[in-house]
């Protein structure tokens, strides 16, 4: 009865198999004195000031529903953060939903756009969440390798896919500073990329995720340049430390916005009361929080890639972001899920195998610095110690 039940389940489910970012995590985690340098969330706690305001909203018995799309201080909050630090601006009240994290942004933008048959273009390298949510909705994912272009999409590649797939394409995903490879844009690269996107009418979806953690240039949202065609997400996890709290939002348009709410608020009826008041507190008056962060970020930045250029690992500077998306010199192991592997077993060391981000991404691994520097500082003389005896029975085999 059982297995005749299973396959009676949503057809779609049989495209989508377990993260590989996950499992390989798990998979690495049980080998003895391993240091992981896998999943990308900050190693920093949360900002004092707002574990406070969430023990005084638990203190205020603050336990019962919210609204649906957040509480309307979070969104004035939220609203505000926007405008200052971007130039965004986004009416509190009509245009911003408070989700339960970025990943149930990705997930409501894209099951309340997408019908069967829909398109969805993704310049990879990406962030593998937005494929399984995009076959879900019994859509197809189109993928633009930027492998070529040093991660960066091309506006050329933008148009010419454009042009291969028509009416079909239904929305674009941008995700910069991009996981994994660290790459952002420059404001010239994004116009050159919003005169192409204006001329289509087709949604922009802004995963903003990691907007606060820029080194050198400003953050700069395509939402800037196609307001009424973009749908942004962002959220409280990378810029304030708060992965557990699970905050994100969306802001789009109202008319959009209000489409939107119905899939959110059916699937998650509301976030919780107290990360909102604790989100509340960090967008208020924790608008800086991520400064010294990204400082710290960036001395990681520069050690981690100058140990792994100097190892032999040819990698493209990380401009944003806590990752380092690394190619694996042409006298190792080439499948990234192998090598990876190996790398785990024999140097106790777990990156993510390059493969799991989709076209362009095979044979390379992505690094997480979002460690202490003392593990960095170890995992980087691990893999040195790998690649010197790696070489050296190479050597002999020849």
């Amino acid at each position: 009865m059982t297995h005749s039940l299973v396959s009676k389940m949503k057809k779609e489910l049989s495209l989508i198999q377990p993260s590989d970012i996950l499992k390989f995590d798990q998979e690495a985690s049980a080998i003895p004195g391993i240091i992981k340098l896998t999943i990308g969330e900050p190693d920093f706690n949360t900002p004092e000031h707002v574990k406070e305001a969430g023990r005084r909203s638990i203190d205020n018995n603050r336990s019962h529903y919210a609204p649906p799309n957040g509480t309307p201080e979070l969104r004035q909050a939220i609203s505000h953060f926007l405008e200052k630090k971007y130039g965004l601006f986004y009416n509190a009240d009509h245009e911003i939903l408070v989700t339960a994290g970025a990943t149930e942004a990705i997930y409501t933008v894209l099951t309340s756009i997408l019908n069967p048959g829909d398109k969805v273009l993704m310049p990879t390298p990406i962030f593998p969440l937005y494929i399984p949510d995009t076959l879900l909705a019994k859509a197809e994912p189109v993928f633009m390798d930027t492998s070529a272009n040093g991660f960066v999409l091309s506006p050329e590649l933008l148009e010419k896919t454009l042009a291969e797939h028509g009416d079909a394409v239904k929305a674009v995903i941008f995700n910069f500073p991009c996981n994994p490879t660290g790459v952002t844009y420059r404001r010239e690269q994004i116009e050159a990329l919003a005169n192409v996107l204006k001329k289509h009418d087709i949604f922009v979806i802004c995963d903003d995720i990691y907007s606060e953690l820029t080194y050198g240039e400003r953050h700069v949202s395509m939402a800037e340049y196609l307001p009424d065609q973009a749908i942004v997400i962002n959220g409280a996890s990378k810029s304030h430390a708060m992965t557990g709290w699970r905050i994100g939002f969306i802001c789009a348009p109202a008319v959009i916005a209000t489409e939107l709410g119905k899939i959110h608020q059916f699937t998650i009826t509301s976030t919780a009361t107290v990360a909102q008041d604790a989100a509340l507190e960090a967008f208020e008056n924790g608008m800086d929080d991520g400064i010294h962060m990204r400082a710290e970020y960036q001395k990681r930045r520069d050690f981690v890639y100058e140990a792994m250029s100097k190892i032999g690992f040819d990698c493209v500077k990380p401009q944003g972001a806590f990752y380092l998306f690394a190619k694996i010199p042409a006298h190792m192991i080439q499948k990234s899920m192998a090598f990876s592997r190996d790398l785990a077993h024999k140097a106790k060391v777990a990156v993510i195998p390059g493969g799991s981000f989709g076209p362009g991404g095979e044979g390379y691994i992505r690094i997480s610095y979002a460690a202490s520097m003392e593990q960095l500082q170890e995992a980087m003389r691990r893999i040195a110690t790998y690649a010197e005896t790696n070489k050296k029975q190479r050597s002999v085999q020849q």
